[in-house]
């Protein structure tokens, strides 16, 4: 019990240094934006991919897992294009933003999970807790700057940046301890990571890629993408040893 409450507060720590950190840096934006790129779409292949298809590999076929996959794609991708496809020239209209609360909300969902994912390892093992818990808190920090970018690149303030972030860091916390009291029939949870991987492959590659070098010098916003591609993957091979 003491790990999973070490985990809680850990991982709540690494999303809120992580979304103060890109707030403090917002005229950066861009170079935070095209790093944010690279670690959704590092997420999406190098942990939640391969979680998808080794938690899958007894009970469904790699088909299967592949469309649920396209599956999540198509829904975020449906849902981003419903909800901002009227045009926003109108100073006041109040739906400037739901493409930023689409997307923090997909990443506190997200959160809720890993939550849950970390809350329920400890019931297999206090290893495997504490190896998932890790992985979690590495990525976490990268979950608190996607959320304010989301929030802040479609004109949100500051104000409403911050509460999102309270709401991703407390997300997983409430995912830890709900797992004391629920569980997830093992038959459903790779068809929830097969769905959030294609949520975050659209969210990486069609949204936060194309808008981080939007009028900005393409080579830096480059960079900071690979750079993001590349501590994802150091950390779930780190977190994998």
């Amino acid at each position: 019990m003491i790990f999973l409450f070490i985990s809680a507060i850990a991982i709540f720590l690494s999303v809120m240094f992580g979304g103060t950190f890109a707030l403090k840096f917002k005229d950066k934006l861009h170079l935070i934006l095209g790093f944010s790129a690279g670690s959704v779409i590092g997420v999406a292949f190098f942990d939640l991919l391969p979680e998808a298809f080794e938690s899958g590999k007894n009970l469904y076929q790699t088909e299967t897992i592949a469309l649920y996959i396209i599956l999540g794609f198509i829904i975020y991708m449906i849902s981003d294009r419903t909800l901002t496809s009227h045009s926003h020239h109108e100073e006041n209209c109040e739906n400037h933003n739901h493409r930023g609360i689409l997307g923090a909300g997909s990443i506190s969902l997200h959160s809720l999970v890993d939550g849950l994912v970390v809350g329920l390892s400890f019931q297999i093992s206090t290893a495997v807790g504490i190896a998932l818990a890790v992985a979690i808190f590495a990525h976490a920090f990268s979950d608190g700057i996607n959320t304010v970018n989301m929030i802040i690149r479609s004109g949100g303030e500051t104000k409403e940046a911050r509460k999102w972030l309270l709401l991703d860091s407390l997300t997983p916390v409430l995912g830890i301890f709900a797992s004391l009291l629920i569980s997830i029939p093992v038959n459903v949870f790779p068809i929830l990571i097969s769905i959030f991987c294609g949520f975050f492959i659209y969210l990486g590659a069609s949204d936060l890629l194309p808008e981080s070098h939007h009028n900005h010098p393409k080579i830096w916003t480059t960079v900071s993408t690979i750079l993001g591609i590349i501590l994802i993957f150091i950390v779930t091979r780190i977190a994998g040893i």
